[in-house]
C-alpha cells in the first residue's frame, strides 16, 4: 500500500503496543514535550481518554479510509465510546478544524520520548499479546475519566540510598503528568514485601514520580540490601502498602518483633494488599485502628507480568478517605480499582476471583490431558478454544506453558492452592456449597505433593500425568 501523507489536524487510528487501534487526532504537543529522535512520529490526542503519545508515522493510519475495517475487529464498549466522540466531534466541526492542542505544562521535567515497536494491521484475534511498551502503562484503561499518564522509563534495578533516617529508600527521576493534572502523591511511601508482585509494584510506583521506602524479608533483593524493620518503615512514611504470601505472613508483618504495630501512630496509614480471608484482614485493621491509624485492604488481581506492566485490578474496602489519598499509587501499579465498602469485603470479592481462576485452571488441565490420553493433539485443542468464546490471554499462555513445560512462575501454585483452600473456607462459612473448588483443590494439593509449589499455577497440569 502506498504510503499516505499525514499532518497537523488529521484524525487517525494510532497503535501502541498491546492495544488495539484507537481513534485519535494529531495535534500540537506542548512546548517543553521534546520529539523523540530517530523515525518520523507524530503526536496524538485519542478520543473517549485523556491520553496521547508520540506515535511513529508507520503506526498511524488515516481514519475515514480504515474506519470499517477497525470498526469489524474492535467491538468493546470503550473502542465504540470513542468511535462516537470522533463521529461528535466531525458533527461539531462540520469540516472546520479545531484546536486539541494539549495546554502546556510548565512542571513537566522529564517525560517519555520513545516509542513502540511497529505494528501489523488487522491483528489476530489469537494472537499473544507481547512487545508492549512500558511506556504506556494506561494507556486507554482509566476507569475513572482522570487523564493517564506517560512517564519516564526506569531502564536500571531499583537503587537504594542511605538517607540521614536510616531508612532504605529509592527515588524515580524526577516524573510528573504530562498534562500537569496528574502528579504523585506528596506522602511518604513505604513498601514492604518485593515478591512476585511487590517488586513490579513498587517498580511502577517510581515510574509514577513516588519516594518510595522498602523492606523485605530477605537480606538482598533488586539489587538491594535492604536490612531494616517494618517498623521504621511504617514511622517514617505517611502510607505504608504491604504485600506478602499468606494470612500467617500477613499477621506476622503487622505483630510480630519490630513489626508494622510498632511504627503506628495516630494518622498513619496502612495498606495490606496481600489475598488473605476476611477474619485476617479484619484483627489486622482492629489492631491499626486501635493505634490510632488508618486501614485500607487492597488486594489486586493479576500475576507478575501484569504487575510489571502496571496492569493490576485493585479491590480496595476499608477507610474510603485512605482510598481517595492513595489515588495516584493506585494509577501508577494498576489499570483500574474497586472500592468495595467495609473491611473484609475486599478479601471476600478476592477469593472468590481466584476460586474462579484457579478452578478454571485444573480444567484447561484436564481438557489437555483428555486429548492426549485419546490421541487429539493438545495444540489443534488450543486452537480451536483461541478461536471460540473461551479465547483469553489467560487461557492462551498458561496452554502455551503446557505445550512447552515451561512452569516458571507467574502465579505461584502453591499460592492459588491456598486460595481455593480459604475460598472454601468462605463457602463454608455462610453453608453455600463449592463442590468445584473442592474437586480443583485436590488437584492442586497431589501437584504440591510432586514438588510444584514454587512452579507456575500451569503446572497443575502435572497432577494429572502422574
Amino acid at each position: 500500500m502506498a504510503a499516505v501523507s499525514l499532518r497537523l489536524g488529521d484524525l487517525v487510528w494510532g497503535k501502541l503496543g498491546r492495544y488495539p487501534p484507537w481513534p485519535g487526532k494529531i495535534v500540537n504537543p506542548p512546548k517543553d514535550l521534546k520529539k523523540p529522535r530517530g523515525k518520523k512520529c507524530f503526536f496524538v490526542k485519542f478520543f473517549g481518554t485523556e491520553d496521547h503519545a508520540w506515535i511513529k508515522v508507520e503506526q498511524l493510519k488515516p481514519y475515514h479510509l480504515h474506519k470499517e475495517e477497525m470498526i469489524k475487529i474492535n467491538k468493546g464498549k470503550r473502542f465504540q465510546q470513542a468511535v462516537d466522540a470522533v463521529e461528535e466531534f466531525l458533527r461539531k466541526t462540520k469540516g472546520k478544524d479545531q484546536d486539541l492542542t494539549i495546554p502546556e505544562s510548565s512542571t513537566v521535567k522529564r517525560v517519555m520520548t520513545g516509542t513502540v515497536a511497529g505494528f501489523k494491521w488487522p491483528p489476530s484475534v489469537s494472537e499473544p499479546m507481547k512487545d508492549s511498551d512500558p511506556h504506556f502503562h494506561h494507556f486507554l484503561l482509566s476507569q475513572t475519566e482522570k487523564p493517564a499518564v506517560c512517564y519516564q522509563a526506569i531502564t536500571k534495578k531499583l537503587k537504594v540510598c542511605e538517607e540521614e533516617t536510616g531508612s532504605t529508600s529509592i527515588q524515580a527521576a524526577d516524573s510528573t503528568a504530562v498534562n500537569g493534572s496528574i502528579t504523585p502523591t506528596d506522602k511518604k511511601i513505604g513498601f514492604l514485601g518485593l515478591g512476585l508482585m511487590g517488586s513490579g509494584i513498587v517498580s511502577n510506583l517510581l515510574k509514577m514520580g513516588h519516594t518510595v521506602t522498602v523492606w523485605n524479608r530477605t537480606a538482598e533483593k533488586e539489587g538491594a540490601r535492604l536490612g531494616r524493620t517494618p517498623a521504621e518503615v511504617v514511622s517514617t512514611c505517611d502510607i505504608t502498602f504491604a504485600c506478602v504470601s499468606d494470612p500467617k505472613a500477613a499477621k506476622d508483618l503487622v505483630l510480630g518483633p519490630s513489626g508494622v504495630l510498632q511504627g503506628i501512630r495516630p494518622g498513619k496509614c496502612y495498606v495490606d494488599m496481600s489475598t488473605v480471608d476476611a477474619d485476617t484482614v479484619t484483627e489486622l485493621a482492629q489492631v491499626i485502628v486501635s493505634r490510632g491509624g488508618r486501614f485500607l485492604e487492597a488486594p489486586v488481581s493479576g500475576n507478575q507480568q501484569l504487575s510489571n506492566d502496571g496492569m493490576l485490578v485493585i479491590l480496595a474496602a476499608g477507610d474510603r478517605g485512605l482510598y481517595e489519598d492513595c489515588s495516584s499509587c493506585f494509577q501508577a501499579m494498576g489499570k483500574t480499582s474497586f472500592f468495595l465498602g467495609e473491611v473484609g469485603n475486599a478479601a471476600k470479592m478476592m477469593l472468590i476471583v481466584n476460586m474462579v481462576q484457579g478452578s478454571f485452571m485444573a480444567t484447561i488441565a484436564e481438557g489437555l490431558t483428555l486429548a492426549q490420553v485419546t490421541g487429539q493433539s493438545q495444540q489443534t485443542l488450543l486452537d480451536i478454544l483461541n478461536q471460540g468464546q473461551l479465547a483469553s490471554i489467560f487461557l492462551d499462555q498458561k496452554c502455551q506453558n503446557i505445550l512447552q513445560g515451561n512452569f516458571k512462575p507467574d502465579f505461584y501454585l502453591k499460592y492459588i492452592q491456598k486460595d481455593l483452600r480459604l475460598a472454601i473456607a468462605l463457602g463454608d462459612s455462610v453453608n453455600h456449597p463449592t463442590p468445584m473448588a473442592a474437586a480443583a483443590n485436590e488437584v492442586y494439593k497431589r501437584a504440591k505433593a510432586l514438588d510444584q509449589s514454587d512452579n507456575d499455577m500451569s503446572a497443575v497440569y502435572r497432577a494429572y500425568i502422574h
